[in-house]
Formats: structure tokens, C-alpha cells, sequence
């Protein structure tokens, strides 16, 4: 169940690793109106018939998930999203990758928090498979503006596996969002 945008967004780049992507990139504007939210990867991408399959939640690849007959993900999104009246666009192209944008108005009594976008990032960094992920971050009531790229944390604190390491990023993220 998704409780919060950064739900939806760790469901997409958990999409973007399963798709091969080398690089995913993740933009989160949390703007006066609404929360803006840009995930963009380098994987497989999806024909236009593969992208409405995706939207069919009975109609899911037993190849990208073997064992599992149904996929929620991307319906249940755009459903959050039309039900707050934001707004939802996929844009992919077979062999180079899949663009997803998708807002919630801060006026909808329908828009889920953003939650805990710290954890979001840690939990999104920890994730096996991607290569490079760069994460952006944006809050205007503040001016907050912050880019987390995981080869530069890495190169900083070590692999992201030891219980130090980790440590020391979820600090790094935590400073960044006061």
C-alpha cells in the first residue's frame, strides 16, 4: 500500500533497477502549489503497447516478474494522481529508456504526504542493481536545493553495505533536508 509520494517514487525506481537501467535519475520539487515528481532511467524502455500493459495490472510481463501474475504500480500512481487531480505522464522508447512525471496539488485534500524524503533516499540508494543514481531535491518555502549521487558517496564513505557507512549517509541526507 502507498502512504506517501515517496512510495510511489521508490515503486518506480525499484521499476527503473528491474529494468536494467545503469542511471535513474530522480528529480523531487516540493513547490507552494504541489510536489512534482521526475524519475528518468536508461533501461530497456517500453514500446507503446507495452506501456498501456503496464497499466493493466492483470496484464503484467511474467518475464519482469516471474511468479507474480499482477502489477499495481503504475496504476495505483496514476490513480493517486487523477483522484487529487495532479497530473501523470510516461514518455519510453524500446532500448533507451523511461521518463515518468507525475504532481500532486497541495490543494487536494486526495494529494498523500511526500513523507520522510531523507529515508526516501536511503532506502532508494541501498536498492541493488543501479549503477548511478542521482537524486535532486528542491523546497521552495526554504530554498532548499540539494544533488546526492551515489558514486560520490561511495567514493566518500565506502560501499554503501557496512553499518558505518551507512551511518554516515543517512547523517549526510538528514543535514541536507534542516
Amino acid at each position: 500500500m502507498h502512504f506517501a509520494i515517496g512510495d510511489f517514487v521508490l515503486d518506480l525506481i525499484q521499476n527503473s533497477v528491474e529494468a536494467g537501467s545503469s542511471l535513474i535519475e530522480v528529480d523531487i520539487d516540493e513547490a507552494m502549489n504541489g510536489v512534482y515528481v521526475c524519475i528518468a532511467d536508461n533501461g530497456c524502455g517500453m514500446s507503446p503497447d507495452e506501456i498501456d500493459r503496464a497499466f493493466d495490472p492483470l496484464k503484467n510481463s511474467a518475464v519482469k516478474h516471474p511468479g507474480r501474475k499482477a502489477g499495481f504500480g503504475l496504476p495505483f500512481i496514476k490513480q493517486a494522481v487523477e483522484q487529487a487531480y495532479g497530473s501523470f505522464k510516461i514518455s519510453s522508447e524500446k532500448g533507451k529508456g523511461t521518463k515518468v512525471y507525475f504532481s500532486f496539488p497541495k490543494s487536494s485534500i486526495d494529494s498523500p504526504p511526500l513523507g520522510d524524503v531523507s529515508e526516501l533516499f536511503m532506502n532508494a540508494l541501498n536498492m541493488v542493481g543501479a549503477s548511478e543514481l542521482i537524486l535532486r531535491r528542491k523546497r521552495s518555502s526554504d530554498g532548499l536545493s540539494y544533488e546526492v549521487k551515489k558514486s560520490e558517496l561511495v567514493e566518500a564513505v565506502g560501499d554503501l553495505t557496512s553499518a558505518s557507512s551507512l551511518s554516515l549517509v543517512k547523517q549526510y541526507l538528514a543535514s541536507q533536508e534542516e
